[in-house]
């Protein structure tokens, strides 16, 4: 899940940042509303974390703009600003929740996965593929009822594949569902990180490799 985080101070921004990657999401930065424009509109993101006092403007500014196109990224303001008009404000112009400065991270980190799961069709809550039960709101993993250690980025590749099994998903796809700005798309790390889910998973492998293009959890994988 990739989140776009608006925020113009810079030692907050890489805060936030560094909190919700630890939490498995791929993090972009923007400092102004001008840049956040351009970041969305060449990638796609699952949540916007928006500050409201901008250089260039206040952020609901740009959640007005993009509501009004029609668009329904989830987004969490994240604002000193705790009046109640000011809360309000929020909601009426297209925000789906509001989280006041100074917070816990692990409490945007919950709110903002919250937010990513709000999709037109819901997404489920569990997925099961033979004998691996993946619990994702508790970013878990279990192989025939042993729990394996997964890290963030782990688990955030196997519940893309899992999500998409029987299709194959690309290289440049996990790049931009599971990384983010600060990652080397040149780079093998992609393939690294399918190694290593590999090796946590045991055997039988799942996770097939389908060359020049990506990877698959495939329905052969789990039959009888």
């Amino acid at each position: 899940m990739r989140v776009l985080v608006i925020e113009d101070d810079e030692g907050l921004g890489l805060e936030v940042a560094a909190g919700l990657r630890s939490a498995g999401f791929a993090v972009d930065l923007a400092p102004s509303l001008a840049d956040a424009d351009f970041k969305i509109s060449v990638n796609g993101y699952d949540v916007l974390v928006v500050d409201r006092g901008l250089p260039d403007g206040d952020g609901l500014q740009l959640v007005a703009a993009h509501r009004a196109r029609g668009q329904r990224v989830p987004v969490l303001m994240l604002t000193a600003r705790d009046a109640l008009v000011d809360r309000i404000a929020g909601f009426e112009h297209g925000a789906d929740d509001y989280l006041v400065k100074p917070f816990a991270l692990p409490e945007l980190a919950a709110r903002v996965r919250a937010l990513s799961r709000r999709r037109e069709y819901p997404a489920p809550a569990r997925i099961v593929l033979g004998d691996i039960d993946i619990d994702l709101p508790r970013r878990r993993v279990q192989r025939a009822g042993i729990l394996r250690s997964l890290t963030p980025k782990e688990f955030a590749v196997l519940e893309l594949l899992a999500t998409r099994a029987g299709s194959v998903v690309s290289r440049s796809e996990l790049i931009e569902c599971c990384w983010d700005e600060m990652a080397e798309p040149a780079s093998n790390v992609v393939d690294a990180v399918v190694a290593q889910l590999r090796r946590k998973l045991g055997a039988p492998p799942v996770i097939e490799t389908v060359r020049g293009t990506g990877f698959l959890i495939g329905s052969d994988s789990f039959a009888p």
